[in-house]
């Protein structure tokens, strides 16, 4: 496919209650398809507050298999009816183990394959290590209407790793749902511009269009700054919210000109794997 349009969800999550939160979740995915949404992204970890700012052995509770999370059944439900795809983030139970997954959710509302964050943080306000194993599924793309897309889960978005290798994969796409905002050790960071330019950086290096979603308000004295954004393949942004701002972001993706471009900007053509050993060594 030549064109493919994408939208970004952006809103505040931190109602206790869960089917209130994939209801306001499910209103703006019915929204974007309204305006041409084909792949539309909500958030990291939609269906409640942000839990892992401490850790508590209840909030395990949380967890479900895949084929049971409301979120990814309430997404394959809205998936079908509206015929989009939906990359639906959940905590997922697979037996004794948790994880931070990822849903493919396609236009017929099956689930075309699952991804399990690869990069989990560990630090005040994003204890993740408590919660959830590093995934074990590798990086994943899928080709949803004619595109090959990929998705990293919030803090691989900080690792250039992530993306290449899904690029090398074939992606034309990478999507990033995303849990980030202030940092209680220091009142006075702001990682939102920071964690722009990271994304953009993927953009540009890899010559491809990035999507980024992320929550936004209060939740137990942590601010989500939102600043969701889509790019085309040059880094510059086709749409972008604020730091308070609730709704859809949507925009029509040229792909046949960021083919053209990576091609001609030879950064797969020069590269050189012979040198990259230190890159899969340990510290």
């Amino acid at each position: 496919m030549s064109t493919l349009t994408v939208a970004a969800l952006q809103l505040a999550l931190g109602s206790q209650d869960e089917q209130e939160n994939i209801a306001a979740v499910s209103a703006l995915v019915e929204e974007a398809a309204g305006r041409g949404a084909q792949v539309i992204l909500p958030p990291e970890l939609f269906s409640g507050p942000y839990f892992c700012q401490a850790e508590e052995e209840a909030l395990f509770a949380l967890a479900r298999p895949t084929a049971q999370h409301p979120s990814v059944v309430a997404m394959q439900r809205l998936a079908k009816a509206l015929g989009v795809a939906i990359p639906t983030s959940f905590f997922e139970k697979d037996g004794p183990h948790y994880y931070n997954t990822l849903a493919m959710v396609g236009a017929d509302g099956e689930i075309m394959g699952t991804y399990r964050k690869s990069h989990i943080p560990d630090g005040p306000g994003y204890e993740e290590k408590f919660y959830f194993r590093p995934g074990n599924t590798g990086f994943k793309v899928w080709d949803v209407f004619g595109t090959r897309i990929g998705v990293g889960v919030c803090w691989d978005q900080w690792y250039p790793e992530t993306a290449r290798a899904m690029a090398l994969m074939g992606a034309e796409v990478l999507f990033y749902p995303t849990a980030i905002g202030s940092e209680p050790y220091d009142s006075e960071l702001d990682t939102s511009r920071m964690w722009r330019r990271a994304m953009v950086g993927h953009a540009v290096s890899n010559c491809m269009p990035v999507v980024a979603a992320n929550r936004i308000g209060e939740e137990n004295g942590q601010s989500f700054y939102g600043h969701s954004f889509i790019t085309d393949e040059w880094g510059d942004f086709l749409a972008e919210f604020g730091g308070g701002k609730t709704g859809a972001l949507v925009a029509r993706l040229d792909l046949a000109r960021a083919e053209r471009h990576r091609a001609g900007m030879g950064f797969f053509r020069d590269r050189r794997p012979d040198l990259y050993r230190r890159l899969s060594e340990d510290v």
